[in-house]
């Protein structure tokens, strides 16, 4: 079948930086479908071959291996069309566009929603003014990045203006996270190995740390960044979905709705805390310096680092607190997965070391040294029971040869073919922000105390060791082990 994806917001740096180099690189590799368009939808005026050209020089220096020859071919498919969101002559004249270069074949159709979130109402209402998402002549489909709405109230919205246009069927509501071969991995060490599911449960783990920090400071992007803050930005998306694949019962089969179910189950099972307990059950901090960046206000008080505990009432996980830790300035880029696992009923090799001896760890290292580590105790050969803590340890560079696909290429291609097991479902996303939203707001309340600084650097403010040491546990704070 025919294949059309459309870009809107396709004078983007999303669009340069990542959807074309992640579609050149499925061409590369022979996995794009081979009658396969691109048409780039925005404000500024360009030609066809002054937005290949344009490309060309943004996917030369991102895309993870360039050739010339290769771009050649793929930038025969690249197309673009100038016209202006707000303005429906403008959709009228893609219409013709689209038809024209389809030709009257079926073609599965993607919208591609890569413009500010404000634009995604006014995109969804043209297309269906046009009738644009009929399938009469093919599968249509459309992707929506995140942010997903700002609160519940917002996402709801969002969903609802979607849906006037589209079935849930048709929305892929994207986290290029979901595309990381090391998460989809997850899905494998628990459903495809035997040795993990017996232990998998709150008998033998103690709790389960989930961290996304990120060593570069807001920057540029402090004006928006400010209005957002951590919660918004990493929370409701990217760590929610990490505790999903960690938390959710094996589907009865590996397909969407399959999947989708099981993931909904484990928002649904998270105790729900009200405004009065929220505040303790997490911990916030801002950078030194986060005050200084350009659009940020000298009296902010957002959060650019956080920790959060949830806990999930359900047979497998009562009892077992889920700690989500996310920040900025950090001391270094790392998203892991550490599964924290019980002490031994009885201490037989304690000597002078009794109860104070780490517990074993399973570390599953999602960026950027993909891989898993288990962590254990060895005796350390010499006189006595002098135990060490080793480990057992896979990496993706040392077992596979070539390189990792980027995190949009599967996402696109699912897209394409229409699996939607690794996009967000409507109730998924709302769930998610009745989750995050007793923070949200507990954080931006004026009685809470001043919040704490962090030195860049670090893993967050002084706050959080004691917050952590205060439940009995310590943070695994150690970058990226594998290499």
């Amino acid at each position: 079948m025919s294949h059309t994806i459309v870009i809107f917001g396709a004078s983007g740096d999303l669009t340069s930086r990542k959807l074309v180099p992640a579609l050149y690189s499925l061409k590369r590799a022979g996995e794009l479908p081979a009658d396969t368009r691109i048409v780039g939808f925005s404000r500024t005026q360009m030609s066809d071959d002054a937005w290949r050209g344009a490309l060309r020089d943004t996917t030369a220096k991102h895309a993870d291996a360039f050739d010339e020859q290769a771009w050649q071919e793929f930038a025969n498919a690249i197309h673009y069309q100038p016209g202006d969101i707000g303005n429906t002559a403008d959709f009228m004249a893609l219409k013709q566009r689209l038809e024209t270069l389809e030709s009257g074949r079926e073609t599965t159709r993607v919208y591609y929603l890569a413009t500010a979130p404000q634009f995604y109402g006014p995109v969804v209402a043209r297309l269906g003014e046009l009738g644009m998402a009929d399938e009469a002549n093919g599968p249509r489909r459309i992707v929506v990045e995140k942010p997903f709405g700002t609160d519940l109230a917002s996402a709801r919205h969002l969903n609802a203006e979607l849906h006037a246009v589209f079935t849930e069927r048709q929305v892929y509501r994207i986290d290029h996270y979901l595309g990381k071969e090391s998460v989809q991995n997850m899905l494998a060490l628990r459903f495809a190995n035997t040795i993990f599911e017996p232990i998998w449960n709150r008998r033998y783990i103690d709790h389960v740390q989930i961290t996304v920090a990120e060593e570069v400071p807001v920057g540029r992007r402090g004006a928006y960044y400010d209005g957002s803050g951590v919660l918004r930005d990493m929370f409701q998306n990217h760590l929610l979905q990490l505790l999903m694949v960690t938390a959710m019962e094996a589907p009865v089969k590996f397909n969407a709705d399959a999947v989708r179910n099981e993931k909904v189950k484990v928002l649904d099972a998270v105790r729900p805390l009200d405004l009065e307990h929220v505040a303790a059950a997490g911990v916030r901090g801002q950078y030194e310096g986060y005050l200084d960046e350009p659009g940020v206000p000298a009296t902010s008080q957002t959060a650019t680092f956080g920790a959060i505990r949830l806990e999930i009432d359900s047979w497998r996980w009562q009892g077992v607190p889920f700690y989500l830790r996310s920040g900025k300035a950090m001391s270094c880029r790392t998203t892991q997965i550490v599964i924290a696992f019980r002490q031994p009923p009885l201490e037989l090799f304690g000597g002078d070391h009794r109860g104070h001896r780490e517990a074993n760890r399973l570390v599953v290292q999602i960026q950027p040294a993909e891989g898993i580590q288990l962590h254990f105790h060895t005796k350390v050969p010499g006189e006595g029971m002098r135990l060490r803590l080793t480990d057992l340890e896979f990496s993706y560079s040392r077992e596979f040869a070539g390189r990792l696909p980027e995190a949009y290429e599967p996402l696109l291609l699912d897209v394409m073919t229409g699996d939607a097991s690794l996009f967000a479902r409507s109730d998924e996303v709302e769930k998610s922000w009745e989750i995050i939203d007793p923070f949200v707001r507990a954080w931006a309340s004026p009685d809470m105390p001043r919040i704490p600084t962090y030195e860049r650097g670090f893993w967050g403010p002084m706050a959080s060791v004691s917050w952590m040491e205060g439940q009995g546990r310590t943070w695994f704070d150690q970058c990226p082990v594998l290499t």
